[in-house]
């Protein structure tokens, strides 16, 4: 019976972890289920990317409110969570406070002091952030999109926060022994008193109960991520490393159509030629997208990294004209469409079985897609470097190249074109007729 607690930490650790590992995997493989994308260019700019936007939050201090409390959560919770090392050394070994037998008291003392003092800058950050939500109902949090589980998923895991915070100084403020290093119990010294009528074996049970759900409420938490918007705790660095380096105005042709334009426009050009030795002028399957599938692998991963924080929709002209079009409904469409898929390849033993349904149509209109003016706002307001609008594009090239189903306007604008060179109805030599006059 004394090591029972040692193996019940043990049995809880690795079922969190193995879960949480399991999920990381079919991340993984819904990811791959994308076309490949060569992302190797330009290693020095990408690196310099992590570190000012993934690590430095640079993007998401443009709005300094939310953006200070946003940095006091990221990096709060992150540092607090370096105890979980201390934790998991105690709960396998038996031990209590590792920490204070390796560290001198000084250093100890300072780290869980700061820990302390960042778990109440936390606390009160998760608050003014649940009133922005709940109280002052700010309209990104309100839009159509934002149903019942993105809504309650953002409240969950701002409970998630308090609660892990609560406990952590709880565990504090009941360790006797802790206490009475008067080092370190910034915080925890003012919570003490609050149990002090208590007898010492309850303050250890207290202490005891507070330390296994902050351990267990972690590792809830860590699997939780998955099924989460806040997945993003983790994606954000790989999505910000490969993200677009490229000018966002810089359109991503297809080298097969380039080549076969090119070869319109040389009278002398052979087209029965074999393409030269190492030339990749390979005709896709398919031009666009029009499912998932079809969408490259950086794309996916922009799609599972979405915080659904609505900067993107708050700064999309279109959607602020009325229009249906929504940048975080269309990672949010992108990501549920990607589940679905899965979920299908899970239940039909590591295959896709048709559905009958695709991303198109059945998750985000045409409707939402020609809203898009192509304008770059919602791609320049992501803090974590998510690209709407090259889902937006690729779908669009789907419905004009292989079902020449763009909208009249644009038809007209592109048989003006191949007929005269020109968006506009005029023949060529018509052109400077409007200087007679």
């Amino acid at each position: 019976m004394q090591y029972l607690p040692n193996i019940l930490f043990a049995i809880a650790l690795v079922l969190g972890i193995g879960y949480f590992t399991k999920n990381v995997k079919k991340l993984i493989r819904n990811i791959k289920l994308g076309n490949e994308v060569d992302a190797s260019d330009n290693t020095s700019q990408r690196w310099k990317n992590v570190v000012n936007i993934a690590l430095g939050q640079s993007k998401m201090v443009r709005r300094p409110v939310s953006g200070l409390l946003h940095v006091i959560v990221y990096v709060g919770f992150i540092i607090i969570n370096i105890e979980v090392l201390e934790i998991i050394i105690d709960g396998l070994f038996g031990t209590h406070r590792i920490g204070l037998k390796i560290l001198p008291t000084s250093v100890y003392g300072f780290l869980i002091g700061s820990f302390e003092v960042l778990a109440c800058l936390v606390f009160i950050s998760v608050i003014i952030f649940w009133i922005r939500r709940n109280v002052l109902k700010l309209a990104r949090f309100w839009k159509s999109e934002m149903t019942s589980w993105p809504k309650n998923d953002g409240n969950i895991i701002l409970y998630f926060e308090m609660v892990l915070m609560t406990l952590f100084l709880v565990m504090n403020a009941t360790d006797l022994e802790f206490q009475a290093l008067n080092s370190g119990n910034i915080v925890s010294q003012y919570i003490a008193p609050w149990f002090s009528s208590l007898s010492e074996t309850a303050l250890h049970t207290i202490e005891r109960t507070a330390w296994w759900l902050h351990i267990l409420g972690i590792l809830i938490f860590l699997n939780y991520l998955y099924f989460s918007k806040h997945l993003h705790i983790l994606l954000a660095f790989p999505n910000v490393y490969f993200g677009r380096i490229k000018p966002q105005g810089e359109f991503n042709n297809l080298e097969a159509v380039t080549n076969e334009v090119k070869m319109m426009m040389d009278p002398n050009a052979d087209p029965f030629a074999t393409p030269a030795e190492g030339a990749e002028e390979e005709v896709p399957a398919k031009f666009g997208a029009s499912d998932v599938q079809d969408l490259n692998r950086i794309q996916l991963l922009n799609a599972y990294t979405c915080t659904e924080c609505g900067r993107c929709t708050s700064e999309c002209p279109a959607n602020q004209t009325g229009k249906k079009l929504s940048p975080r409904k269309i990672m949010m469409d992108t990501r549920d469409r990607l589940e679905e898929v899965g979920k299908n390849i899970d239940s039909n033993k590591g295959e896709f079985k048709d559905d009958g349904k695709q991303l198109l149509d059945d998750y985000i209109t045409r409707e939402e897609l020609w809203a898009c003016t192509s304008c770059n706002a919602c791609v320049e307001a992501c803090p974590v470097s998510i690209n709407p609008l090259s889902i937006i594009l690729e779908m669009r090239r789907y419905l004009v190249m292989e079902q020449s189903a763009a909208p009249a306007e644009l038809n007209n604008m592109m048989t003006n074109i191949e007929n005269n060179g020109a968006p506009w109805p005029y023949n060529q030599m018509d052109r400077l007729n409007w200087a007679n006059d």
